[in-house]
């Protein structure tokens, strides 16, 4: 059981990371560049991002219970814990905070395309932020899978 339980970390590592960057990194650019309607690309990618924002809320959590299971009370002095706490915060900002609030203020410019309305500049700084928030996110994501072999020792 231990070493399925260990094999469910790597994979659940993998699954999160590799996704983190698959999406933000080779599917939304080429949504963007295959796609002549800009609305329709963004609307996909939000998607995309909503289900990897998912995804990482189910693999953080696997990775903190199995580390608090295996470690217990010391989980909380190795890295991967702090790493896969502050990608899960990261992404459950983005999937209740961010994302709802960019798809209110698309709602908010309708008939028009909201980079077409006067709420151009408030969609715009909250789209950056939350292109921040992913980088940093996916940034933590490569160091959690540099420091993942050392959280099973």
């Amino acid at each position: 059981m231990r070493r399925l339980s260990e094999a469910l970390y790597l994979i659940a590592i993998v699954l999160w990371v590799g996704g983190l960057w698959v999406v933000g990194y080779l599917v939304a650019p080429v949504l963007f560049t295959s796609l002549a309607d800009r609305a329709l690309a963004g609307q996909l990618a939000g998607q995309f991002f909503s289900l990897i924002a998912l995804l990482g809320l189910g693999c953080g959590g696997y990775l903190l219970v199995f580390l608090l299971g295996r470690f217990g009370f010391f989980s909380v002095r190795r890295a991967v814990f702090w790493l896969a706490l502050v990608m899960m915060s990261m992404a459950a900002a983005q999937l209740f905070g961010l994302q709802p609030l960019m798809a209110q203020l698309k709602a908010d410019a309708l008939p028009r395309e909201v980079m077409e309305s006067v709420l151009r500049d408030r969609f715009s700084t909250w789209h950056g932020v939350s292109s921040i928030l992913y980088l940093v996110q996916s940034l933590l994501g490569g160091w959690l899978v540099v420091v993942s072999g050392r959280g099973l020792r």
